[in-house]
């Protein structure tokens, strides 16, 4: 049977397409948000002023973001209705594919069901420009015509290109040396929709050339490049900054993904047992389980969330939970998160969007409520997995949701022990089409694990701001 696309209109003026998927009735793109910082009894610590350590007022963020991004980023509101230009944008690729795993099932002979939510189908091939259209679209609202960011391994850099591209705004973006050599295509994307991209650390800005005098062969890292791209919005008045995880309102806007994924698992009468997803800042996991922890919370279901990270970045397995910046130059405010140290620079791993010092706030606060659990993968295991994977299901994974992928045959093959048929759902959240060259790595057996080192993470943990809350 061929699926048909239909756009029919619904009361409230939401027009929405409909969509056959691989395993689910027909199902809506959602109109709202959703916050769950509205649901918990505990809310979230406040940021903090870097300087005076005070709550941060609206007036603090700015110069860096708009107003609409800023009410978003402190709203305790359950639902934020969604622009219908960003639902317009949504359209091209909205409602994203839920795919029973059967072949994978198959080869593990496990009497679990596993289920994946495929977000390589954005057009920047990830789940990032769930974020990045309402992000660009506020921006373009206020008339700023130049917006700035950072990007690990190039997801959020070419969505972010992408949206500036739908907008009309000027993109710039500042690349993790580490995978702006491993990956010139994630580049060319972003130089294809029009975006500058600048190596980082850089000696375009001063947080860039006081890394490079330190260590002139830097890998860089997400807070490094953070920490320029901040300076020069900080510096232009026309300019403001995006950020693609990390932000309360950046998880806010990922719930597209689960409150689809919610409608798809009821369609096929399936309710998940365990929630796997990879985590480096948080906007893929948080996007798919803040939907589902609300049903928990309402005592609808009760799954299991389980955060997966690397070994050689664990921020919520080895950091600690504090008040940190957020890059490392520390111009931005002081954020209550699970952190490595604002100084931590992993090592190289070639999952770059994972290569973060410190987890989300928000998915922070709620692991400390005890609403989730976290383990780390060496990225061997993770490679093994994502070609297990491929192999079955057709899909080369992007590094970073092999992790959620090794942490899920874990789970397939202790159900293969234990005879439980568990339902099993994970975020599928990139495909790996400009990430081949880890994957020959890996094949020719060149990859190695490379693990946190405890004296350096000790000595990142040493500089984090004494601040008593």
């Amino acid at each position: 049977l061929k699926a048909k696309t239909t756009r029919p209109r619904l009361s409230n003026g939401c027009r929405v397409r409909a969509a056959a998927t691989a395993v689910a009735l027909p199902v809506e793109i959602p109109c709202q948000w959703y916050n769950v910082i509205a649901d918990l009894s505990v809310k979230p610590p406040p940021p903090l002023h870097p300087k005076t350590f005070e709550p941060v007022k609206p007036e603090d963020l700015s110069p860096l973001f708009p107003d609409e991004l800023i009410k978003q980023e402190a709203s305790t509101d359950r639902f934020i209705d969604i622009p219908d230009e960003v639902l317009d944008i949504y359209r091209l690729w909205r409602p994203t594919p839920l795919i029973r795993a059967k072949r994978l099932e198959k080869i593990l002979d496990t009497p679990a069901r596993i289920y994946y939510k495929y977000e390589g189908v954005s057009p920047a091939g990830s789940h990032k420009p769930n974020t990045a259209v309402p992000q660009v679209y506020y921006n373009a609202q206020e008339g700023i015509k130049n917006v700035v960011t950072e990007t690990g391994a190039g997801q959020w850099g070419s969505s972010l290109a992408f949206a500036c591209s739908l907008f009309g705004l000027n993109c710039e973006v500042w690349q993790v040396r580490a995978s702006y050599d491993q990956k010139p295509y994630r580049r060319l994307m972003m130089q294809t929709w029009g975006a500058k991209v600048h190596p980082s650390p850089s000696d375009i800005t001063e947080a860039g050339r006081k890394i490079l005098q330190m260590d002139p062969s830097s890998p860089g890292s997400l807070g490094i490049a953070i920490s320029e791209a901040a300076e020069v919005a900080a510096a232009n008045a026309d300019t403001k900054y995006c950020l693609g995880s990390v932000l309360n309102h950046v998880l806010l806007h990922q719930t597209v993904i689960g409150e689809e994924c919610i409608k798809q698992m009821e369609a096929v009468g399936e309710t998940p047992d365990i929630i796997i997803g990879c985590t480096g800042g948080g906007s893929n996991f948080g996007g798919l389980s803040f939907p589902f922890i609300r049903e928990k919370l309402n005592g609808k279901i009760n799954p299991v969330k389980r955060a997966v990270e690397p070994t050689a970045c664990p921020s919520l397995t080895k950091g600690v939970y504090a008040y940190d910046f957020g890059d490392t130059a520390g111009m931005t405010p002081l954020m209550k998160m699970h952190t490595l140290g604002h100084d931590f620079i992993p090592d190289p791993i070639h999952a770059g969007g994972l290569r973060y010092h410190g987890m989300a706030p928000l998915l922070s606060h709620v692991y400390e409520l005890g609403l989730m659990e976290a383990i780390s993968i060496p990225q061997t295991e993770c490679f093994q997995g994502a070609i297990q994977f491929a192999r079955t299901e057709g899909i080369i994974p992007a590094p970073e949701p092999t992790h959620a992928i090794a942490a899920t045959i874990r789970e397939a093959l202790r159900c293969k022990e234990t005879g439980e048929a568990k339902v099993i759902l994970t975020a599928m959240c990139g495909h790996g089409h400009f990430d081949l060259a880890s994957y020959e790595k890996y094949l020719q057996g060149k990859m190695v694990d490379l693990s946190f080192d405890e004296k350096k993470i000790q000595e990142a943990l040493d500089k984090i701001p004494q601040v008593i809350a």
